[in-house]
């Protein structure tokens, strides 16, 4: 490290210092969730900071018999521990679970004293731990008697994202594609797999790639998170960013299906209307009540804001120069969650083993970092009716966190249904896979 960097380093430091002392100074959020949640939520008027209000739970773990609550009549077990920042799971068709075993690859670099105190606060709550760059199977043991865990797939950069159509399965690292022949029954996987495409991968403010393939297999659906908040790191690196890309699945070419989405996090198809829908992480830093993180579905070549504008036409004036002209045809998005609940799973529900959750969406909340009281840290359910959410979102698995909001158990990310149709939940600071399943009587 030369002298100027060492200067940089210690000057950054002494400023994080003064601005750490002011992170919880903040004041509080003055709507809950719920009442932001829905088809028009309440947004007030937006603040400025010198640095926002910061606030984490420091990590706990789950120890000895702990697990997250349930609603009534549903209970939840353990199938998975010792896992390295599991993020997603996948079903096979033979009864196997992937799991997607990834975190951050840490090369955006640390410019400002509000990203290194950002970075050491999320850091305390387990969130920032090394993840294993691997998919791991999970395969019941005969008679039902637990579960077996085998290395599947193995030096992989950043994955997030994984879908199968026909024999092929697909792994999104954070700057690529690969793909793999799928062979039933393998405990690793034999295939040294192929690159099928590249993904934007330069800065990695978000890195996390999720992605469904479309029903028919032809296409894969990759939701690519903006490389800043709001713009500030320039336009010129949010190339193929705040998007869903459409990539052909033969050739690995892809286009931008829909734009202006600032962190698409989770994709899926809803069964009824076909249509695909997104999660998405919307903006910070200009109050615990904005902006909500919402559900919608994506239109092909529809534009939903990021960076000029969030939550349709409600203008960020952070961002400059501004395009009226853009923000005039920008799509409100179709339900709120609540402001920085941090969701990071979609799943729609089409078993029977749960019917009081049939016809809706499962959604996992990864919880906020600049809000207080803490919002997120559960999954919910959201039901559906004719293709679009009818109703509150419903709370299913809680208690990721310790009531007094200070010790952080886990956080839920990748959702699944198995075979028999069960719930499973990736949990990345549990470092955890639960499978929920109706109450025995």
């Amino acid at each position: 490290m030369n002298k100027h960097e060492r200067t940089r380093r210690h000057g950054l430091a002494l400023a994080a210092a003064l601005l750490l002392a002011l992170a919880g100074c903040g004041e509080k959020a003055n709507l809950a969730p719920s009442q932001q949640m829905g088809e028009n939520p309440p947004l007030p008027r937006p603040k400025a900071y010198l640095l926002p209000p910061m606030k984490v739970p420091d990590f706990a773990g789950w120890q000895g018999d702990a697990r997250p609550q349930v609603a009534t009549g549903l209970q939840i077990e353990k199938i998975a521990s010792g896992l390295m920042h599991p993020r997603q799971v996948l079903v096979l068709p033979n009864q196997d679970v992937l799991v997607v075993e990834g975190n951050g690859p840490g090369e955006e670099a640390v410019t400002t004293p509000k990203q290194l105190i950002a970075g050491k606060i999320k850091n305390q709550s387990g969130k920032g731990r090394k993840g294993g760059n691997r998919v791991t199977l999970l395969r019941r043991k005969p008679g039902g008697g637990g579960w077996d865990k085998f290395v599947y797939i193995e030096k992989l950069h950043s994955p997030f994202g994984i879908a199968l159509a026909d024999d092929t399965l697909y792994v999104a690292n954070t700057g690529n594609i690969m793909k793999y022949r799928y062979t039933p029954g393998e405990t690793k996987m034999s295939d040294p797999g192929t690159e099928l495409g590249d993904l934007p991968s330069t800065v990695n403010h978000h890195w996390t790639k999720a992605m469904v393939a479309s029903p028919d297999g032809k296409y894969l659906y990759v939701g690519s998170g903006s490389n800043s908040n709001a713009g500030e790191n320039g336009l010129e690196v949010e190339y193929r960013r705040a998007a869903v890309l459409e990539v052909d699945a033969a050739t690995g070419a892809s286009r931008v299906f829909a734009s202006g989405i600032r962190n698409p996090t989770g994709l899926q198809f809803e069964p009824q209307s076909g249509k695909l829908w997104a999660i998405a992480n919307e903006r910070d830093e200009i109050g615990a009540d904005l902006v909500p993180d919402y559900l919608t579905s994506v239109q092909e070549h529809g534009f939903y804001g990021w960076p000029y504008s969030y939550y349709g036409q409600h203008v960020d004036y952070r961002v400059r120069p501004q395009r009226p002209e853009l923000v005039k045809k920008a799509i409100v998005p179709d339900f709120a969650l609540g402001s920085h609940v941090a969701a990071l799973g979609l799943l729609f529900y089409t078993g029977d083993a749960l019917p009081q959750y049939k016809n809706g969406a499962f959604i996992s909340e990864h919880g906020s970092w600049d809000r207080a009281p803490l919002s997120g840290y559960k999954v919910v359910w959201v039901p559906f009716a004719n293709g679009m959410p009818s109703g509150k979102a419903q709370d299913v698995v809680t208690g990721f966190h310790s009531t007094d909001e200070k010790h952080l158990f886990g956080a839920p990310v990748g959702l699944a249904q198995d075979a028999d149709g069960a719930l499973l939940i990736a949990d990345d600071v549990g470092d955890v896979v639960w499978r929920v399943t109706a109450a025995r009587r």
